[in-house]
């Protein structure tokens, strides 16, 4: 799966955003989705992966054809953490046992996800360690492979928002406890990606603004922890929200995420992607324009119509380049 953002918009020269020395420019990002750093890190089986040279050496053609037609190449690195070992979404998402081809999850603490996951094994300050390098060997893997951007998955009660949220990190060490232990991870991590990554180009991470769960992660807390990706050299963050608790009451409808890009946007002066249900031209054009957001990511919408920025131009009078061989049909 990949997730498209339009950052300046959808054409190529719809908007135009700076991420201070490090700009994306006028053409549209792709990212390639769930990019695990290490086995034990997919979802499913069917995730992508950057822990070996041989999947390097895969992504380097693709991305060298991404970049042939003026759009950017991103990867999005990740772990799964205790919502990992799964089956695809379209074969139902569900628990893979060790026979299935599962394998054991990890965790901050001891706590599954749900009844219908796996009891995660509590990572260790030794194994916390040993991850710090898997993100940093993908992170120059994926400069190796010709990705122009990463983003870090800090969302959706993926193991760095397991490390956030109190409702799944339970630890008693440096690690747990206030916000600051609980952001020492995650910002550990980040800095390795950061570090590791070429100075010149951007560095995104996804974060869930909140678990929409009393006792959870929130909004207040998404603040501070932006303000010090922001002081590390992060980019954007692209904000999200969910995943954290399989019972928690999402308020769903257009753009309802919009609102924590702009005040993480205004509160932070970092700057932000919006995403979730942006679905149409002119809703993504207002959310820029109004400067609730510096950039639009759109996933499912592309899923539905692959086309989708063509359109949009269309809708918004702009006029740009198709592929060539697509012109006899403009």
């Amino acid at each position: 799966m990949c997730q498209y953002s339009a950052v300046e918009g959808v054409p190529n020269d719809w908007h135009m955003v700076h991420l201070g020395s490090r700009a994306v420019g006028g053409a549209a990002l792709l990212i390639a989705e769930a990019t695990a750093v290490s086995p034990e890190g997919r979802i499913s089986p069917g995730d992508l992966g950057l822990w070996n040279d041989e999947q390097m050496h895969a992504f380097q053609n693709i991305n060298a054809f991404i970049s042939k037609q003026g759009a950017i190449p991103g990867v999005q690195l990740g772990h799964a953490g205790r919502k990992g070992s799964t089956s695809a979404p379209w074969n139902g998402g569900k628990l893979l046992n060790p026979a299935e081809g599962g394998w054991e999850v990890e965790a901050p603490s001891a706590v599954p996800f749900s009844d219908d996951f796996a009891m995660p094994h509590a990572l260790t300050v030794q194994e916390m360690g040993l991850l710090v390098q898997k993100f940093t060997d993908a992170t120059i893997r994926a400069a190796k492979a010709g990705f122009k951007v990463v983003e870090i998955h800090m969302a959706h009660g993926y193991l760095m928002h397991e490390f956030l949220s109190p409702l799944a990190n339970h630890r008693t060490d440096e690690y747990g406890g206030n916000l600051q232990g609980r952001m020492k991870y995650p910002l550990r991590i980040a800095k390795a990606v950061r570090d590791a990554f070429p100075e010149e180009y951007p560095v995104f991470v996804r974060i869930s603004a909140t678990d929409w769960k009393e006792g959870g992660w929130d909004l207040e807390q998404s603040i501070q922890f932006c303000k010090e990706l922001k002081d590390m050299g992060i980019d954007l963050i692209d904000c999200s929200s969910g995943g954290q608790d399989p019972n928690a009451r999402i308020p769903l409808g257009p753009g309802y995420q919009v609102p924590f890009a702009t005040v993480i946007r205004k509160e932070t002066g970092i700057a932000t992607g919006a995403v979730g249900l942006i679905s149409s031209a002119h809703q993504a054009e207002h959310i820029l324009i109004n400067e609730q957001a510096d950039s639009i990511i759109l996933g499912r919408e592309l899923l539905r119509d692959p086309y989708w920025p063509i359109h949009a131009a269309k809708k918004l009078g702009m006029d740009i380049q198709w592929p060539d061989q697509y012109l006899r049909a403009k």
